[in-house]
């Protein structure tokens, strides 16, 4: 069966080690999109820490999506429609703060293109708020600021603890939410159910395509989900070993454009 739709993650995907995408990658993802192939970016990022790389690869032009917050929100990027959206439970938030401050890890979320950190601004946050290029705002309640709906909260701290701290979180959540790490210092807490495959299931129910039509490339714990449902699994050769035994292809590093490699072998 040909493949019609990409699956891309960003970091250690997509993205180089400067964060940057490549030229060779660029052109590649170019040329399957004037060929009709539909693209689509999915991340644990917010969605304004998406938008900037999905106008470079014009998918606005092409119609692309961006599945952000690790599948609790979908957008098309031509006309900013969300196709399917998740948040978590308003009355978990107050639970999950006091949890970190137990815990003694930070906490934060999102509003519009701000990160919310409910806990003092530590690394790991400032790492998020670098990757994404958006401003962190420190709030002295965070139960009672978010007020609003929040696709996910990120718990953040060193690696070990955090490994600690997921178990804990597990215990005490995972009946009514989604806890996993997507890096040793971040901890996604998200809404039940929801993880990239569970999403793009229902992005492709929305196009009228299959998983069989699909390749999902990525590196990190967070992208097992969705290699595992395509139709093709691809892992970077840069990805985490358990990535890696799931997939069903491994292509070159993030850093010798393994994404164009891969739309050169499967798609053009």
């Amino acid at each position: 069966m040909a493949y019609e739709i990409l699956v891309l993650d960003i970091d250690g995907t997509l993205t180089n080690s400067k964060k940057e995408i490549s030229t060779n990658t660029l052109e590649a993802i170019r040329k399957i999109q004037e060929r009709g192939h539909k693209v689509v970016l999915a991340s644990g990022r917010p969605t304004p820490g998406i938008v900037q790389l999905a106008k470079q690869l014009s998918l606005s032009e092409y119609n692309g999506y961006i599945l952000s917050y690790n599948g609790a929100k979908i957008i098309n990027c031509n006309t900013n429609e969300v196709i399917y959206q998740k948040t978590l439970p308003k009355e978990m938030i107050k639970d999950l703060y006091e949890a970190a401050i137990q815990n003694n890890v930070g906490i934060i979320s999102y509003e519009d293109d701000t990160i919310i950190a409910g806990t003092s601004i530590d690394e790991f946050m400032e790492k998020e708020a670098k990757i994404n290029n958006i401003p962190i705002k420190r709030v002295d309640n965070f139960s009672e600021y978010i007020t609003f709906d929040v696709n996910k909260c990120l718990m953040t701290g060193p690696g070990d603890h955090l490994a600690q701290v997921e178990q804990i979180m597990k215990q005490k959540f995972g009946h009514i939410l989604n806890i996993y790490r997507s890096e040793p210092f971040f901890l996604e807490i998200m809404p039940k159910d929801i993880d990239k495959a569970y999403s793009l299931s229902k992005l492709l129910e929305h196009l009228g395509l299959s998983k069989d039509q699909m390749i999902s490339c990525g590196d990190g714990y967070n992208d097992l989900s969705m290699i595992q449902y395509a139709g093709m699994g691809v892992a970077m050769a840069n990805a985490q070993e358990i990535v890696k035994n799931a997939a069903d292809y491994i292509t070159l590093s993030n850093d010798e454009d393994g994404v164009a490699h891969v739309i050169n072998e499967f798609m053009l």
